[in-house]
């Protein structure tokens, strides 16, 4: 046996225990979830039965019971998004227009963003070729993106979207003008579990770079403390016309980190 297909045999080997250990992983959180649910549940009824104490004792209780409803709820997030990352599916990928996919995303957070301050700037090319995309999975990573964009911004400031041919596919890019992030967080937001944020699962970013890395893609982060981040998604697009001219070769320039600061 040649060493190539000694080490084919060996991936295709680590892959199968990988699929073997990722499935059991997500049977045992669904197992959880359920006497998890009995759990929380019992805790309303507890409050219900405590909603007006009339002594010390009955007050701490309630309060002991509360927290115990809290943890319960944080324990069913953290289980949902991983079952989410463990069980991905098999994606059905069918032509279709990675302008339109962000558009809906954006329509969902737009409300929130005025509320926020936060100015939504679309770019948008309008002669983008269709990629290989299912739109379930991929705009649950949109969502995820664009929802840490705006939590970067709590005092109001600018996300802006272009979308844009490559040699090999499509590209969007998600800037903000947020309170950006350090080297260190920068190279491992991408690690399973790993969360700045209080009581965050660490799923969120993991779980979108699988969904894009799964459509063949790739999913990129650049950032500077202080002045926002840029995310850029890469995704491969259907094969053209040999000989034809396509869109690509015209491609743009990535944008600035943060093009509303760079006035004249």
């Amino acid at each position: 046996m040649s060493e190539l297909s000694a080490a084919r045999e060996e991936n295709d080997r680590l892959l199968t225990q990988y699929r073997e250990l990722a499935e059991l992983a997500g049977s045992l959180a669904h197992e959880i979830k359920n006497p998890l649910s009995v759990i929380r549940m019992n805790m309303d009824l507890l409050a219900e039965d405590l909603a007006d104490p009339h002594s010390s004792r009955e007050r701490r209780a309630l309060q002991t019971v509360r927290v115990v409803h809290d943890q319960c709820q944080r324990l069913e997030k953290l289980l949902n998004d991983f079952l989410k990352f463990a069980r991905l599916r098999q994606l059905d990928l069918r032509p279709a227009n990675l302008n339109a996919q962000i558009e809906r995303v954006l329509a969902f957070f737009r409300r929130q963003a005025e509320e926020m301050g936060i100015e939504i700037v679309t770019m948008l090319d309008g002669d983008l070729p269709s990629a290989l995309l299912d739109s379930e999975p991929l705009q649950a990573a949109l969502l995820n993106l664009v929802k840490n964009a705006l939590e970067a911004m709590p005092d109001g400031g600018t996300l802006t979207v272009l979308t844009y041919p490559t040699i090999s596919g499509v590209a969007l890019e998600l800037i903000d003008t947020g309170r950006g992030i350090d080297d260190r967080t920068a190279m491992q937001m991408f690690e399973a579990f790993f969360s700045t944020k209080d009581g965050g699962s660490g799923l969120g970013l993991p779980t979108a770079r699988k969904i894009v890395e799964a459509h063949g893609g790739r999913i990129d982060v650049q950032s500077e403390v202080g002045q926002g981040t840029k995310f850029t998604i890469e995704l491969p697009c259907l094969q053209r016309i040999s000989g034809s001219a396509g869109p690509a070769e015209a491609s743009p320039d990535h944008a600035p980190l943060n093009p509303s600061r760079q006035q004249p």
